[in-house]
């Protein structure tokens, strides 16, 4: 048998081994949902509320990021229906440009962005079940913080052991098939969802308090809790706009990773149709609950509450509200289901992006291949370790004594750079139309270029303002994209182009 293109030649029997297209159009859905759904909405409101200071451009400030995500989303429709394999963004960018710019973002995937979520959803996942389960506490060490430099340490807490154990378990689920990770995430995605429609069914029903929608909707647009740590002021237009763009980080978190689908494309019955569908399906859904979600806690809790929520937890105060007595409790169980199913959809998507770097030798060799249940077990047990390892490391506030989470530097780090990679790819629709007139596109962008062009223009505008006013957590960003350039070039070197496919 001929090796395929890309393939080192050792792997060409195990290259016989092929995906197994057993996603239809509901679990591919339940993967966007599932992946967009995790803590963010019941906790980053409270920040974004203290940034902002206005019911009415907190709302919008969602509706504009549930606008962004929506046509990225209907833009990378065409992108998936024109290359359905696996590997998604890194495949796109390859393709448009060159593979330097897919291993640039197949990298910042690997080292933070995949890996350091995965952490990050596990960690919360962790500190919830705590509730439940008190022994699992950040402050309960097997052993203590031991302190490799000024401001950097490494333990293991409970809260970590847990966080290890959830990634290991999920781990071990997907690589014993496809049919195990698709059961698992459709199973937690219909209970998170129908967790979410709850609460904001009872915000929208019993929860309804009449001081909260007095002091919310009578200002509705006005500041009523100034923002004096910025250096401009949220009441001027230029402002405002600015505020709204650096809280975007918030809301864009919470609704990111909707397009991991596309890392399976390889698995997805009738792709070039069900990837645009999923897509499409997916990010609305999720966007018209979660600002249906920011108006079902501006019904029931006045913005100062929301601004001020012990440990930014909106949700659980709201529920507290409601049901004193289990509401907190119900909440937090709530999110532990959500965010299990977001880990678990993130670790069927990312290895499968990691299988096509490796297929282009630009990855470790061993996850090129699949193993017996069809998947890429060598590339989920890679992914697996490097993010136990980046639940383990801790920084280290030597002013206040404090310690925090490493891995939450680093997607502060990466937002930034995510969203150059976002719209590059957006702008990869259109060089892709000129470079590759006569490819098959099964379906098109509706309102092209202009729906692409929204896209590029809103998020640029996000990217400068976080670039001039969060300069200490977002140049580190291009700094970790950055060292993937020489790696790069030693992954390449003695080795031949790979074939574009």
């Amino acid at each position: 048998m001929q090796a395929q293109p890309g393939l080192p030649a050792q792997h060409t029997g195990e290259s016989q081994r092929t995906f197994v297209r057993g996603l239809g159009l509901f679990d591919s859905v339940m993967i966007v949902v599932g992946v967009m759904i995790g803590s963010g909405i019941f906790i980053v409101p409270a920040e974004m509320a203290r940034e902002i200071g206005s019911p009415g451009w907190l709302v919008m400030s969602w509706v504009f990021a549930g606008a962004l995500t929506v046509t990225g989303a209907l833009c990378y429709g065409e992108l998936a229906a024109m290359m359905p394999d696996a590997g998604g963004m890194y495949v796109y960018l390859r393709e448009a440009y060159s593979p330097l710019w897919g291993f640039l973002y197949g990298w910042t995937l690997f080292t933070v962005i995949q890996t350091g979520t995965i952490a990050a959803v596990a960690i919360a996942c962790a500190r919830f079940a705590g509730l439940f389960f008190p022994f699992i506490s950040e402050a309960n060490y097997i052993w203590g913080p031991v302190r490799v430099s000024q401001h950097y340490a490494v333990s293991l807490s409970t809260t970590q052991v847990a966080a290890v154990f959830i990634i290991a378990l999920i781990g071990f689920t997907n690589s014993r098939g496809l049919h195990y990770g698709k059961f698992v995430q459709n199973f937690l995605t219909i209970i998170k969802t129908a967790a979410l429609f709850g609460l904001i069914l009872l915000g929208f029903t019993i929860g309804r308090n009449a001081a909260a929608i007095q002091s919310n909707f009578t200002h509705f647009w006005s500041a009523t809790f100034p923002v004096t740590k910025e250096p401009f002021n949220v009441a001027t237009p230029l402002g405002l706009l600015i505020v709204i763009c650096v809280s975007q980080t918030g809301a864009l978190f919470s609704a990111d990773s909707w397009h991991d689908i596309t890392f399976a494309g390889s698995e997805v019955r009738n792709a070039r149709r069900t990837l645009p569908l999923s897509l499409g399906m997916g990010t609305a859904i999720v966007i018209i609950m979660y600002v249906l979600a920011n108006l079902a806690y501006l019904l029931v809790l006045p913005l100062t509450q929301i601004q001020n929520a012990p440990s930014d937890r909106v949700g659980s105060l709201m529920m507290e509200k409601l049901f004193p007595a289990v509401g907190g409790l119900a909440m937090a169980a709530a999110i532990i289901c959500s965010t299990m199913g977001t880990v678990n959809a993130l670790t069927l998507a990312g290895a499968r992006a990691f299988y096509a770097m490796a297929r282009d030798r630009l990855f470790l060799p061993g996850a090129a291949r699949l193993n017996k249940a069809h998947v890429p077990g060598f590339a989920l047990l890679i992914q697996g370790l490097w993010s136990v390892f980046l639940v383990l490391p801790r920084t280290y506030d030597p002013v206040t004594g404090q310690y925090g989470n490493l891995y939450s530097n680093l997607l502060d780090y990466v937002i930034s750079a995510a969203l150059i990679f976002y719209i590059l790819t957006i702008a990869g629709i259109i060089r892709l139309r000129f470079k590759r007139p006569e490819a098959e596109r099964p379906y098109r962008v509706v309102a092209y270029p202009w729906l692409p062009l929204f896209y590029i223009v809103g998020a640029l505008t996000i990217v400068i303002c976080l670039f001039t006013y969060r300069v200490e957590t977002t140049w580190p960003g291009l700094m970790i994209v950055a060292v993937g350039i020489p790696i790069y070039f030693l992954l390449r070197k003695g080795a031949s182009q790979p074939t574009p496919r």
